[in-house]
C-alpha cells in the first residue's frame, strides 16, 4: 500500500483537471459568442428576409376579380348585363362520402355528367378545405329545393356572385359577343396578372375587342391563415376597379327589327349611319344563345352549334363573301364615267346578249329577250346586264377594279370586330398571283356585273352604299361610340375616323347614279318599283342583286329563282339609303339563297328603313312631350 502512496501525483492531476476546466470554459465561450452571432444574424443582418418569410407563413395574399363593366346600345339600352347569380359549391374536406353525397344531391338538384367531371377535376387540384364549385348558374327552384334540405348536406353552400347576361339573347350574339371560361391561349393574349380569380375572359364580337376596357383591373386582401394554409381573418383590403362601361353605336330597338324581318331567312343585315359610319343594326342569321357559353357549354350543345348545316357561329355580316350581283352596277357606272368611255346620255342597244370578237358564246343577260335602248340611268334602273358588259368592255378591268377600291371593295373595313373578311375584287395581278395567266375579256363581263370571282361582305356593301349617300365622304364603320372610366366616371366620345374621300373628275356623276337609284325604287320600270316602291313613307335610293351560284347551260331559259332548290337558288340582295337628299341611313341586306333581290332582301331593306325613319322623326316629337 505504501509503494500505491508513493507512485500517486497528485500535482500532475490538478494540472490536468485545471487544463481541461479551462477548454470546457473555453468551449463554452466559443459555443455562446457563436450564439450571440447566429442571434445578431437572425435579428439584425437579415432581419427583413426573416421577418417577411415569418409573416408569409402567418399571411396570405389573395386577389379581388373585378366587375365587369356594362355593354349598351346607342339609346343606353342594356346590351350585355351583369346578374346576380348563385352557384353550388361543396368544401371536399367536409364531406365524407364524395360520390354518395352527389347522388343524393342529384335527387334534388339536377346534375349532369359534365358537371361531374368538372367538379372532380377542380377538387383534385384544390386543397380540400377550399370550397369548388359544382353547379354554376343555379336556377331559382333548384335554389329553393336546395334550401330547403340544406342541413341534410354538411359541406354544400350556396354561392352568391354576378353573371353575364344578355338581354337581346340571339337578336345581338353576332355583335355583341359572348364571355367564357379562360384558357391558357387566352392568357397568352392578355395581360394574366389582371386575370387572377376571374373566371371569365370575351371571346367574340364587342366583348372580346373591348376585352381591356371591360375587364378592369384586381384587388385584393391579405388574410391571416393557420399553418396549414386554412383562413383565418382578413387584415386588409385593397377593392378591385371595375371595368370601363362601353356605349355602342347600336340601335337596339333597329337591331330586333332588322332581326325579325328576315325570318326564318338564312342571310344578314348591315346598317350605317352614313354621317359618321356608326353601325345602327348588324344582324346575322341563324344565329345562337350566347348565354349558353357563360357558364360553360356542354360537349354535346357545342358539338350541335358546331354541326348545324346553317352554321349559326357564323358571322355572316362581316364574315360572308357573297358574289354582290348587279349592287356593284353603281359604282361600275361611275367607273365607266370617270374613265372618259362613257357618254351617260347615250343610248346603247341590249339584245338580251353580247358575244365576244372570235366567239360564238352567248353572255346573256337576267332578260333573255333583251331591253331595247338604253342610257346609263335606265340600264341602272333596270338593271341591264348587256349594258354594262360593253360599259365593262370599254372601260377594262383596271379601272374598274381601282374605282371599287376606292368603295371598300376587295379590302377589309377595318370595323371594331375580329376576324373580318376582305372579300375579292379581281384584278389583273390577282389572276397572275392565282393561275399565272392574263387577264381575259370574259372574266370582265363576269366582273362588271358583280359576278365571277368578285365577292363582298354585307359590311363592305352597306359602307358601299354610305359613300355613294354621301357622294364620296364616309367614316371608317364602327361600333364604339363612348366609354365610361370607372376610376373617374368621365364619359369619353370616340371620334369617328373619316376615309380618304373619292373626288370625282365631273362631280355630276354622283347625280345621275344617286337618280338612276332612286328609279330603281320609284319608276314603274325599276327593278324594285312592286316590291319596295310603293306608297313610299320616305323617299329610297336603292338597287337589287341576284348573284348566281350556279350556271345555265348556253341556251336554256331562266328559270323562275323560287322554283329551283335552294343549294343552287341566287343570293338575294338589296342596297339602299334614305332620305335621298339627306341620308341619314345606308343598308345592305343579303339572304343566303333567297331568290330575287328586289322581292326578297328588297322589302326587308325597306323595313328596317321605315322603322329607323319613323323612330328618329319621332324622337323629338316624345321629347317635347317628356318635358311639357
Amino acid at each position: 500500500m505504501a509503494v500505491d502512496e508513493n507512485l500517486k501525483n497528485h500535482a500532475d492531476e490538478r494540472r490536468r483537471f485545471r487544463r481541461r476546466m479551462v477548454m470546457a470554459a473555453a468551449g463554452v465561450v466559443l459555443l455562446f459568442v457563436a450564439l450571440i452571432a447566429r442571434l445578431i444574424d437572425l435579428q439584425v443582418v437579415h432581419y427583413d428576409r426573416y421577418s417577411a418569410a415569418a409573416q408569409d407563413n402567418r399571411t396570405r395574399i389573395q386577389a379581388i376579380p373585378p366587375v365587369r363593366g356594362l355593354i349598351y346600345g346607342r339609346d343606353h339600352t342594356v346590351l350585355a348585363d351583369n346578374r346576380p347569380s348563385y352557384s353550388l359549391d361543396v368544401v371536399p374536406a367536409r364531406v365524407h362520402d364524395m360520390p354518395t353525397m352527389l347522388n343524393r344531391l342529384a335527387r334534388i338538384v339536377p346534375i349532369t355528367r359534365a358537371q361531374r367531371r368538372r367538379f372532380a377535376r377542380r377538387a383534385a387540384s384544390a386543397p380540400s378545405y377550399r370550397a369548388v364549385p359544382l353547379i354554376a348558374g343555379l336556377d331559382k327552384r333548384s335554389l329553393a329545393r336546395f334550401e330547403v334540405r340544406r342541413n341534410q348536406f354538411p359541406g354544400v353552400k350556396v354561392q352568391a356572385g354576378l353573371t353575364r347576361a344578355y338581354p337581346l339573347g340571339k337578336k345581338a350574339a353576332h355583335v355583341v359577343g359572348y364571355v367564357s371560361g379562360i384558357t391558357a391561349s387566352d392568357l397568352r393574349r392578355v395581360d394574366d396578372r389582371r386575370y387572377r380569380k376571374s373566371t371569365n375572359i370575351g371571346k367574340s364580337g364587342v366583348e372580346y375587342s373591348y376585352e381591356s376596357r371591360l375587364h378592369g383591373y384586381p384587388g385584393s386582401r391579405v388574410v391571416e391563415v393557420t399553418a396549414v394554409g386554412r383562413p383565418l381573418r382578413q387584415l386588409e383590403r385593397h377593392p378591385p376597379l371595375a371595368g370601363d362601361d362601353i356605349y355602342l353605336t347600336l340601335n337596339a330597338a333597329l337591331q330586333r327589327t332588322a332581326y325579325q324581318a328576315l325570318g326564318s331567312k338564312a342571310g344578314a343585315v348591315v346598317a350605317l349611319d352614313p354621317k359618321t359610319g356608326g353601325v345602327l343594326a348588324m344582324v346575322s342569321k341563324p344565329s345562337f344563345k350566347p348565354g349558353l357559353f357563360v357558364n360553360g357549354i356542354s360537349p354535346s350543345a357545342y358539338h350541335r352549334l358546331l354541326s348545324n348545316p346553317r352554321h349559326p357561329l357564323y358571322n355572316r355580316a362581316i364574315q360572308g363573301e357573297y358574289p354582290p350581283g348587279s349592287t356593284i352596277k353603281p359604282v361600275m357606272a361611275i367607273a365607266g364615267m370617270e374613265a372618259g368611255n362613257i357618254d351617260p346620255q347615250k343610248k346603247v342597244w341590249c339584245p338580251g346578249y353580247i358575244t365576244l370578237p372570235g366567239s360564238s358564246y352567248h353572255y346573256r343577260g337576267w332578260k333573255r329577250s333583251g331591253q331595247g335602248w338604253l342610257n346609263l340611268t335606265q340600264a341602272i334602273t333596270r338593271s341591264a346586264d348587256v349594258y354594262f358588259y360593253k360599259l365593262g368592255l370599254k372601260t377594262g378591268i383596271d379601272n374598274l377594279h381601282r374605282y371599287a377600291a376606292m368603295f371598300g371593295l376587295g379590302h377589309d373595313t377595318g370595323i371594331d370586330l375580329a376576324r373580318e373578311n376582305a372579300g375579292l375584287m379581281p384584278s389583273r395581278a390577282w389572276k397572275h398571283s392565282v393561275d399565272h395567266r392574263p387577264w381575259y375579256p370574259g372574266q370582265t363581263l363576269n366582273t362588271v356585273i358583280g359576278q365571277g370571282h368578285v365577292t363582298a361582305t354585307p359590311l363592305q356593301l352597306a359602307q358601299m352604299t354610305s359613300l355613294i349617300a354621301e357622294h364620296g365622304h364616309g367614316f371608317k364603320p364602327h361600333l364604339l361610340k363612348a366609354w365610361r372610366s370607372s376610376g373617374t366616371g368621365r364619359m369619353h366620345r370616340y371620334k369617328p375616323r373619316p376615309l380618304p374621300p373619292i373626288r370625282l373628275k365631273n362631280s355630276r356623276h354622283w347625280g345621275i347614279v344617286t337618280r338612276a337609284m332612286r328609279d330603281v325604287v320609284s319608276n314603274p320600270h325599276g327593278t324594285a318599283y312592286w316590291y319596295v316602291g310603293q306608297n313610299l313613307e320616305h323617299p329610297i335610293a336603292g338597287k337589287s342583286g341576284t348573284a348566281q351560284v350556279a350556271g345555265l347551260p348556253q341556251h336554256a331559259a331562266a328559270p323562275n329563282e323560287m322554283s329551283v332548290q335552294r343549294p343552287v337558288r341566287p343570293h338575294a340582295l338589296f342596297i339602299a339609303f334614305s332620305p335621298v337628299r339627306n341620308p341619314q341611313i345606308a343598308v345592305a341586306v343579303v339572304v343566303d339563297h333567297g331568290g330575287g333581290g328586289s322581292s326578297v332582301a328588297g322589302p326587308i331593306a325597306r323595313h328596317v328603313i321605315d322603322h329607323y325613319l319613323d323612330r328618329t322623326r319621332n324622337q323629338p316629337q316624345a321629347s317635347a312631350s317628356a318635358k311639357t
